[in-house]
């Protein structure tokens, strides 16, 4: 468990009984005059029994929450998890957004709730409540609705900065959830607005730029994310060759290890693989389209990279009180690899973060891959 006494409270469960987790992380966060409680929950929970628990242990809190591939504890990674922190009414002001029905979304439909959502928070914190306001995104992860829903929202929230994750399922790529008042749904997103007098950063890193080894999409499914030719040759097969393996071996450690990156406006995006077809098609985590041109990956070192983030945020914020991530499953999985979990995983615990492995981030208008978003805290603006 960790805590801090500023208003700002964090902790986690191992208990495998949902409502003992609940229990446990209530005793560790649960402060006076809450604002907002934020959660990320292990999809081996019974969920129905965990949504139930989070309403009656914080029944008069907005509470948002969601599924995850691994959850980001004060302890580190942790499997099989409940983790979370609260926010007291002291240290900022929250509301939430909420869109159903992502696989008939509509960008006015998300457009129209956004501002919505910041024109409650403006009747509290005043027209100016922006310059301190970010908005974290919890999304289905299995919706593929993320680029539209990206683009609403984006426009909707002009100058606040946006992070987020999309829910997982622990790999199993069939279902995952986010939670609204005592109950978790599937094909929904869900907002949060938080305005703090925290000095904070929105933040993204990765540890992938492009290389010289270019593919360009020739067939594609885009809206299923499936790509089924690359330089006109059977997907699968064609970047099997292109890292030098038979397409038998492409798993998902593989892809984490030799994901593909696209150039937009000067910079590297990653768009990961999620998975080789039985027909030899690739299904990819980000939109895929015909005509794009991606290059193999060739890697930094992902400690360095993430060290010199949290050295850049203490330089720009001073030393962050609470970070929130939000880190691409297929970066757990290199980690697990390379041997390298334990020594990121105490890189996370010196730096307060909580937060969870997702199906893919968002950073203001890009839903992006491999990557590493977040928001840092630092000390309380006087």
């Amino acid at each position: 468990m960790t805590s801090a006494d500023n208003g700002l409270k964090r902790g986690f469960s191992q208990a495998a009984d949902a409502r003992v987790a609940v229990a446990e992380l209530r005793a560790q966060i649960h402060q006076s005059d809450m604002a907002v409680v934020l959660f990320f929950c292990s999809p081996a929970f019974d969920l129905d029994q965990l949504g139930a628990a989070m309403k009656e242990a914080f029944p008069d809190t907005l509470t948002l929450g969601c599924s995850t591939a691994g959850e980001i504890t004060p302890m580190g990674y942790c499997t099989g998890s409940l983790t979370g922190l609260s926010m007291s009414r002291d240290v900022c002001h929250a509301d939430a957004v909420y869109i159903d029905q992502l696989s008939e979304f509509a960008f006015s439909h998300g457009l129209d709730s956004v501002r919505a959502g910041l024109a409650r928070m403006a009747e509290t914190e005043g027209p100016g409540f922006t310059q301190g306001t970010f908005a974290m995104l919890m999304i289905d992860g299995m919706s593929s609705a993320e680029d539209s829903v990206l683009s609403a929202l984006h426009t909707g929230l002009g100058e606040i900065p946006l992070f987020g994750g999309s829910a997982g399922d622990d790999l199993n790529f069939r279902r995952t959830w986010v939670y609204r008042d005592g109950r978790f749904h599937s094909d929904m997103a869900a907002l949060a607005l938080v305005h703090t007098p925290f000095p904070f950063r929105v933040f993204k890193t990765q540890h992938f730029v492009g290389s010289d080894t270019k593919m360009v999409i020739t067939g594609a499914d885009p809206l299923r994310r499936i790509v089924t030719e690359i330089n006109a040759e059977p997907a699968g097969r064609e970047f099997a060759r292109m890292v030098g393996l038979d397409v038998k071996e492409l798993t998902p450690m593989i892809f984490a290890t030799h994901p593909v990156v696209v150039r937009v406006g000067g910079a590297d995006y990653v768009r990961s693989i999620q998975k080789v077809n039985p027909d030899g098609s690739l299904s990819f985590f980000c939109a895929i389209d015909e005509g794009l041109v991606l290059s193999v990956a060739r890697t930094v070192d992902p400690y360095v990279n993430l060290a010199q983030v949290f050295d850049d945020i203490r330089t720009e914020i001073g030393p962050p009180q609470l970070i929130i991530g939000c880190e691409c499953v297929l970066r757990s999985l290199e980690m697990e690899r390379t041997q390298m979990k334990q020594r990121m995983s105490d890189l996370l615990i010196a730096n307060n973060v909580v937060g969870f492995n997702t199906y893919g981030e968002q950073f203001n208008a890009m839903h992006v891959n491999q990557t590493f978003t977040g928001v840092a805290l630092g000390p309380r603006r006087r």
